[in-house]
């Protein structure tokens, strides 16, 4: 006889009705997958993965090898012969995803290998004359800084992008009223929309950090050789116009030593962290039962497993979690790096630096995942109304209007102390309670009676960059100037590298039709 917990309900005939299974997207409460770009980001554990590390290194090698070979062919260092049969067959290499390079044993590390790849091919005599005039150390500062266009500029990518959306909904929301909290309570009624405002604020200045950091890597290092340059009259001014840099470094010491930008990158995206997992800390606060300020959307929130009523904003949680990725990348590369002296150094080149990757790439995902939290939360006007009003968020500005009478701010401090109190042992709204105080109804004689209604309050803070007057106008004007200089000065980096790109492969095809 089975033993099956089904047992009995298939002797007694069809199943009821079930819920049908859905992979966990209707879980009866929630009627939507979570949004796509969130699902890619915190579930990115159980994916099969696309990184090539060999495959995405010998690609940059090989960019640089092409740069240095159109360098050493115009210089006439290399003759076009040699030059453009060795280009021809990085070419073809690169069409082939590296696969002959892949198979081969790699003893003294992957560049040897490939080099001694087109030794074999093409001979000592061409294959040997690709590293005439560097050494590994230059070039691996080299191509470590293009690596690093890619993460970066994913990254800054979504910092604009975060900003555009936090001024977008800070215009929308910028009638919403809601409390400003400090300590936790409420403290002065501003509006929503000035909140992301000021939020947006600080992320500009994040993005203008990491604009600043990224310069570094626009900073040609090759030509530096070991540590001290070549007695090759190689001509780094020339190989960092084909590779996209603004300029070659000045110092060769400099050149190979240093891995500051990794620092500086990590420093500002640690920065923004911390403002990211500020801000999530807040709307969690804010999306909870008990504050009921913010509303997710069904794409954003998660279910629990066994709590059918449960609508878990837990994005927020993977935002203070990942935010945090640079502030350990940078403790971790700063670490790294102050055991080595200034030169080449495995410590820094190698050890520090393998923390910028997981640093920026936290950072971004973070900031994505923020940007679609601020794009689908829905604050609720009357709820956020409410808790102004009933935290009696209106004080100050009352204790303000005594001092415009000739009472001195202390004493209309103590003053609205007692009213308030008045109010919270009455039940009364804060405009009650100010006519029943015989030393404050003299100051509310002359106002109607919602003025101290939050939206009253809120719009007369016109000064010290509040939510009232013009004040809002000027800060969402000024900021979308910030944002948009920022995106050009992006833009024309990203067209320069992308320019070099195109620029060196018309080079690198005049010098192999030549050979």
């Amino acid at each position: 006889m089975s033993t099956t917990p089904y047992a009995a309900d298939a002797a007694a005939g069809p199943a009821p009705d079930r819920a049908p299974d859905t992979g966990g997207v209707d879980t009866g409460r929630l009627r939507t997958a979570l949004d796509a770009t969130a699902h890619r980001i915190v579930y990115d554990q159980y994916g099969s993965g696309a990184d090539d590390p060999i495959g995405r290194e010998l690609r940059l090698i090989s960019e640089v090898d092409r740069a240095h070979l159109v360098m050493l062919t115009e210089r006439g260092i290399v003759d076009a012969a040699r030059a453009g049969a060795l280009l021809d067959t990085i070419d073809a290499l690169r069409a082939a995803d590296f696969g002959p390079v892949r198979d081969r044993p790699m003893p003294r590390g992957l560049y040897l290998a490939y080099e001694g790849w087109l030794v074999d091919r093409l001979g000592q005599r061409t294959g040997g004359v690709l590293h005439t005039g560097r050494s590994r150390n230059d070039l691996n500062a080299t191509t470590v800084r293009l690596r690093a266009r890619a993460p970066y500029a994913r990254l800054l990518d979504e910092v604009l992008e975060l900003a555009g959306v936090l001024l977008d909904r800070a215009e929308r929301y910028r009638d919403v009223v809601m409390p400003a909290y400090t300590h936790g309570q409420p403290a002065v009624p501003i509006s929503y929309g000035h909140y992301l405002c000021g939020v947006a604020g600080a992320v500009l200045r994040s993005a203008a950090g990491l604009l600043d950091a990224g310069r570094e890597i626009d900073v040609n290092p090759l030509g530096a050789g070991a540590v001290g340059g070549t007695s090759v009259p190689v001509d780094p001014a020339r190989t960092a116009e084909l590779l996209g840099f603004t300029a070659a470094t000045p110092n060769s010491v400099d050149a190979v030593a240093s891995r500051d930008f990794a620092l500086r990158m990590l420093s500002a995206s640690a920065a923004l962290g911390v403002l990211m997992a500020r801000v999530a800390r807040d709307l969690t606060w804010w999306t909870t039962e008990e504050f009921g300020l913010l509303r997710m959307a069904d794409d954003l929130v998660g279910s629990s497993s066994m709590m059918p009523q449960k609508r878990n904003p837990f994005l927020l949680e993977h935002i203070q979690g990942r935010s945090s990725a640079a502030l350990a990348g940078f403790t971790g590369a700063a670490t790294a790096m102050s055991t080595a002296g200034y030169t080449n150094a495995i410590a820094v080149g190698t050890e520090a630096v393998r923390h910028l990757w997981p640093g920026l790439a936290g950072t971004e995902e973070a900031a994505t995942l923020l940007r679609l939290v601020v794009a689908g939360a829905e604050p609720d006007r009357d709820r956020m109304r409410a808790r102004a009003r009933d935290g009696f968020t209106s004080a100050t500005y009352l204790a303000e209007r005594l001092v415009v009478d000739g009472i001195p701010f202390r004493t209309a401090h103590h003053l609205v102390g007692e009213t308030v109190l008045a109010a919270l042992d009455g039940g009364l709204p804060l405009s009650e309670a100010s006519r029943a105080q015989p030393d404050v109804a003299g100051a509310a004689a002359g106002y109607p009676a919602d003025w101290l209604d939050p939206e009253t309050v809120a719009a007369a803070c016109a000064h010290g960059g509040g939510p009232g007057g013009t004040a809002p106008d000027a800060a969402l004007i000024r900021a979308r100037s910030e944002l948009a200089f920022l995106e050009t000065e992006f833009a024309a980096r990203r067209a320069r590298w992308a320019g070099a790109a195109d620029r060196l492969t018309d080079e690198v095809a005049k010098v192999v039709a030549d050979r």
